[in-house]
């Protein structure tokens, strides 16, 4: 399979450090991925081991993860790296921002690993994912059913999911949260049960005003510091990602309906590019 030779090729400019490579995103669902940017997450051992240079550990310590381009056998993707450590901690409820485990509530494949204990490590923390965002989204959930929402098996989920939209900067339609859940609604309703047990929570669980007030609050911290982060990835990514700025661009014109054009001076100084797009896009809704 290509993917699988694609995350082996990724994990070899890794040597001694990759424990593990995951392949997430809309393109799981696709057959032709020719023309397409495959998106991956590199599990490493830790950073000083992954990478030759310092600052480039240091990057990846302070503001996880670092993202890279990767091309092989005429696929394109990109990479997120983070350490097992990292990788564990950012799939729990506690996590500072839901970059991680957003992603991994949805499904994803483990198709390459280093060793049984490295793929035990991968799949134990990606099965928090899911228990994560039901814990975060049953409050604010409830709070909905009360305001007139339909309860279902599925309304946790898209509520999950629009919370998390909401806490980072995104390129998609108001309504792409909820298309995560209904094009694979069997899948999530598989999961509601088994997801809210390893929560710790029941699906007639009933929260007190106090805990959907405390839960509000949670989220509108969530979505004021993912939105911070996401401008200081993208500050970073403009020093690791070539071509960035013209992957930011495709990714917005797709999802948004823009027309972004890049012009020349803007791959030049990739950064200062990047936030002169900021202004029109907010105005447009291209991002929000």
């Amino acid at each position: 399979m290509r993917v699988t030779a694609m995350a082996k090729a990724l994990a070899g400019h890794y040597p001694g450090a990759a424990r593990a490579v995951l392949f997430y995103g809309s393109c799981l669902r696709m057959e032709q991925l020719d023309g397409l940017m495959l998106d991956f997450y590199l599990i490493v051992s830790d950073y000083r081991a992954a990478y030759g240079k310092r600052w480039l550990a240091m990057a990846n310590r302070i503001i996880p993860p670092n993202v890279f381009p990767f091309a092989h056998d005429g696929l394109a993707a990109k990479y997120a790296v983070l350490s097992e450590a990292d990788f564990a901690r950012l799939n729990l409820p506690d996590a500072d921002n839901v970059s991680v485990w957003a992603r991994f509530a949805q499904p994803s494949r483990l198709v390459w690993f280093a060793d049984n204990a490295a793929r035990d490590a991968a799949i134990g923390a990606v099965a928090r994912a899911a228990p994560t965002l039901l814990t975060l989204a049953a409050p604010a959930a409830q709070k909905m059913v009360g305001q007139g929402a339909k309860d279902n098996d599925l309304h946790i989920w898209r509520t999950g999911f629009a919370l998390t939209y909401d806490a980072e900067l995104r390129a998609e339609r108001k309504d792409r949260s909820a298309s995560i859940v209904d094009v694979d609604a069997g899948r999530y309703r598989r999961f509601t049960a088994p997801a809210l047990t390893a929560a710790g929570l029941t699906q007639s669980q009933r929260f007190s005003p106090e805990d959907v007030e405390a839960n509000a609050a949670r989220w509108r911290a969530l979505q004021r510091r993912g939105k911070r982060l996401t401008l200081l990835r993208l500050a970073k990514a403009s020093f690791t990602f070539a071509g960035g700025i013209d992957y930011l661009a495709w990714k917005i014109n797709r999802h948004a309906g823009a027309q972004i054009t890049i012009k020349p001076w803007q791959r030049r100084w990739p950064l200062l590019g990047a936030v002169s797009l900021l202004p029109r896009l907010f105005a447009r809704g291209a991002i929000r």
